[in-house]
């Protein structure tokens, strides 16, 4: 079945949306409450560091910091797995960057106007229209912020979506049935080869984020990627023999499937 991202303005109804189409299709529902939840299973310092570095902007310390390259890469992992068990809505996040070019995924962007979001959050969170507007321009500050360190994307370009929605020109209950005859057209393209291209994109991101979030490694610069045929480790690290600790940990976690190092020591030439 096809896989639904939706990217949404502060107060625009994406999420009315995203609720909707998952109980109409009986799809899983993933927010930030139930990814959280799965953090929180990997240990208390994470839980604790994915309630402080979620959705907001990182200072110029926390950008570089172990902790934040580990969270983000946990972060990613999650999102790939739970989109492996197709059915899912993925709120958020950034889902619509990490599946760009699933051909069964839709991705979905929800706006609206200023004026009708200040109204939907005064009347959802109980506040002043004051109060409303300021916490509709910090939160859509924080979250495109967040999503440009991570992907260098603009998280509002119509390009990066499948469809941009305006809850301000139909009702939640017409853009809901819009974006699920969508999503129900997107399933005659899951075929094997997208299956299998989700299943290695998945694997690249674990080993990634297994790789970043084990102390006894650190790895300045790392990233995992999926090549169509391969994965590669690309990164920077300090010795062969941390090179070879890496390594081994990789294919470890890749069983059958190839692996390529490319990583290279500070000061080497690439």
């Amino acid at each position: 079945m096809a896989i639904l991202t939706i990217s949404r303005e502060f107060g625009s109804g994406g999420r009315e949306i995203g609720q909707a189409v998952a109980k109409i299709l009986n799809y899983e529902f993933i927010n930030k409450a139930r990814l959280l939840d799965e953090i929180r299973a990997t240990g208390k310092k994470w839980e604790e560091w994915g309630q402080n570095l979620d959705e907001h902007c990182p200072t110029m310390w926390e950008k570089y910091d172990w902790s934040f390259r580990g969270f983000t890469a946990m972060l990613q992992s999650l999102i790939l797995n739970y989109a492996l068990n197709d059915k899912v809505v993925i709120m958020g996040r950034g889902g619509n960057f990490l599946l760009k070019d699933i051909p069964y995924a839709l991705r979905v962007r929800v706006t609206a106007s200023i004026e009708q979001r200040v109204q939907r959050i005064m009347k959802r969170e109980s506040m002043d229209k004051d109060t409303a507007h300021w916490l509709i321009e910090k939160t859509d500050k924080e979250r495109a912020c967040f999503i440009h360190l991570i992907y260098g994307k603009h998280w509002d370009s119509p390009e990066e979506y499948d469809m941009v929605l305006d809850t301000g020109s139909k009702s939640i209950d017409e853009l809901t049935g819009i974006v699920k005859e969508s999503l129900l057209k997107k399933d005659r393209f899951k075929t094997k080869e997208a299956g299998n291209n989700l299943i290695m994109r998945a694997l690249a991101a674990k080993i990634k984020a297994e790789l970043l979030t084990d102390p006894s490694f650190f790895i300045p610069t790392l990233d995992v990627i999926y090549n169509g045929k391969e994965i590669i480790l690309r990164g920077v690290i300090h010795n062969p023999k941390e090179h070879k600790r890496i390594e081994e940990k990789a294919k470890e976690l890749a069983g059958a499937v190839s692996i390529k190092c490319e990583l290279h020591y500070r000061g080497e030439n690439p």
